[in-house]
């Protein structure tokens, strides 16, 4: 896909490795447009989507809360215990997914050089080619599970499970143009941002 903007990061990682704390700090501090893959997967399964029919038609009332709402909880069960499952909600989310990407990138490409796409499934979701380079934040594995912890309220069980449904973050690494090692703190991790962003000679 052709854009006129110059820069296109495709900001990605592990789940809890801190790319919300990167995608903030260069919206706030750089004020680069940031378009968000979590929200449109949440605009994916909104009240009477066709999306969430055909979800609550695949599993049922099991899937539901009282206000007729996604139980998001009972559905990261499904999916991150069953690879098949996972898969079929997938390709039910990701079209979608890239469907909206397509769309904001028409609308702010004239405006900015630069434009963040944080995308935490870059990679499962095959949606490289929107990107012009790719940014990957990382952490220690121990790390990673301690924070999806506290974040999300799971057992280590169920963070581990979350964890290893991706594709495993060494393979990311390993297809990076930049990575961010959030192991330290925030200021360590900001600096690495501050040094990626002037890499490029392009002004943001």
């Amino acid at each position: 896909m052709k854009t006129l903007a110059s820069r296109l990061i495709g900001l990605t990682g592990g789940i809890a490795t801190g790319k919300t704390s990167v995608s903030d700090y260069l919206k706030n501090i750089y004020n680069l447009p940031v378009l968000d893959a979590d929200i449109y997967a949440r605009e994916a399964v909104t009240e009477n989507s066709p999306i969430l029919k055909a979800i609550f038609s695949r599993y049922g009332d099991v899937i539901k809360l009282p206000d007729l709402r996604l139980n998001r909880a009972v559905l990261g069960e499904i999916i991150f215990n069953n690879s098949a499952e996972k898969q079929w909600l997938e390709n039910q989310i990701h079209p979608y997914v890239r469907d909206r990407f397509e769309r904001e990138l028409k609308l702010t490409q004239p405006k900015t050089k630069t434009i963040v796409l944080a995308i935490p499934l870059l990679f499962e979701a095959k949606l490289t080619d929107l990107v012009t380079e790719i940014w990957v934040v990382t952490c220690d594995r121990h790390l990673q599970i301690s924070r999806l912890q506290q974040r999300n309220g799971l057992t280590s069980k169920q963070a581990a499970a979350r964890i290893d449904s991706q594709i495993p973050l060494s393979k990311k690494v390993a297809a990076a143009d930049v990575v961010l090692d959030n192991n330290l703190d925030l200021e360590h991790l900001y600096s690495q941002v501050d040094t990626a962003m002037q890499s490029n000679n392009n002004k943001y």
